[in-house]
């Protein structure tokens, strides 16, 4: 950017209170997911023009104050989707063999190979939960590992299903009924919040996997808590949650349960996908204040 002609100013470790103080003399704010770009920072933001969200998400943008103020919002939704596809593939192993166990073990000292009797993804019917970039990056992994996919989506190119080799199915409800893992990759919108809830988890295949490595408030966490020590639910892997970190005592409780795999939010995190939203960012502010 700076050998685009912009002047560049870093502040990795900017407090809100801080940026709501500074924020007026900048006319592009680029954040990542630690920064929320609130209603009082856009409003101090006197002459921003343009701000930049490095992720897939722009729940961490005050989007309606922006646009109200003529503000253009911009963010890199491609620069995760190998990240977070290779993220869900290593949950789904870790739940299925139980390697995350298997590694607490070894590490206390023990050798419980009868205790770790895994299952195979080969055979087992895999239900995407959003066909967009990432969904479809599984898909194509999972059927790699000889895996049956069903896709749930309300809008699916029927052409990218059939070159995927998969089943699109009409409802949620039959995708929950017939997937032995179902994988959630949709965006936080109104009709998709909790979307997984007592409701739809009574539904869901007996003995069957859960993850969610979308959006926390996709899934009612505490009805799935319900699930899972019922054991409705085999396990469950989880890389977002509403509280980020976890807080209240029956989030704690979830986390805590050995047949759930927790990470904490790194769907992204790996060195290639940060560099390529740096390099997508940068490009993009570039090229939004190029004379037309």
């Amino acid at each position: 950017m700076q050998a685009a002609g912009f002047e560049v100013t870093e502040r990795f470790d900017i407090s809100a209170e801080e940026l709501k103080k500074v924020v007026s003399n900048y006319e592009v704010l680029i954040v990542r997911s630690r920064t929320k770009v609130t209603n009082e920072i856009i409003e101090s933001g006197k002459r921003l023009k343009l701000i930049g969200r490095v992720g897939v998400g722009l729940d961490t943008v005050d989007t309606k104050t922006a646009e109200a103020k003529g503000i253009k919002v911009i963010n890199t939704p491609q620069m995760s989707t190998v990240a977070v596809a290779e993220l869900v593939m290593s949950m789904m192993l870790n739940l299925v063999r139980g390697v995350h166990l298997a590694n607490e073990s070894m590490k206390k000292g023990l050798w419980e190979k009868k205790r770790f009797h895994g299952t195979e993804l080969n055979g087992k019917t895999l239900g995407i939960v959003g066909l967009g970039r990432i969904g479809k990056a599984v898909a194509e992994r999972a059927k790699a590992f000889g895996m049956k996919i069903l896709i749930y989506d309300v809008i699916v190119n029927e052409e990218i299903v059939k070159k995927l080799g998969a089943e699109r199915t009409a409802t949620l409800e039959d995708i929950l009924k017939r997937s032995d893992i179902v994988t959630l990759h949709v965006p936080l919108l109104p009709e998709t919040k909790r979307i997984i809830n007592e409701a739809t988890l009574s539904l869901i295949k007996p003995g069957s996997y859960l993850i969610n490595a979308s959006r926390g408030e996709v899934v009612d966490n505490r009805q799935l808590l319900d699930a899972l020590k019922s054991r409705r639910l085999a396990g469950a892997a989880l890389d977002v949650y509403e509280n980020e970190p976890p807080k209240e005592p029956w989030e704690k409780e979830l986390v805590a349960l050995p047949n759930v795999v927790v990470t904490p939010h790194i769907g992204a995190q790996t060195k290639e996908a940060q560099v390529l939203g740096a390099i997508m960012i940068a490009e993009n502010i570039i090229n939004a204040f190029k004379p037309l």
